[in-house]
């Protein structure tokens, strides 16, 4: 078995992330049960942090 382009032909039936139902991002962990980009299904709160936060200069 080599590592190069014939390993990406086993890439096709495997989906780990799909469709939020909170957010709409294409993001939701389906082994996990958790979405990376909204936290839906670990949290009641929407994930975000500060270091992702633009700062709005006035």
């Amino acid at each position: 078995m080599t590592k190069g382009t014939a390993s990406h032909g086993k890439k096709s039936g495997k989906k780990t992330h799909i469709i939020c139902r909170r957010c709409g991002d294409h993001t939701y962990h389906v082994k996990k049960k958790r979405c990376a980009a909204c936290g839906f299904g670990a949290t009641a709160r929407m994930r975000g942090f500060n270091w992702s936060k633009k700062t709005h200069d006035a």
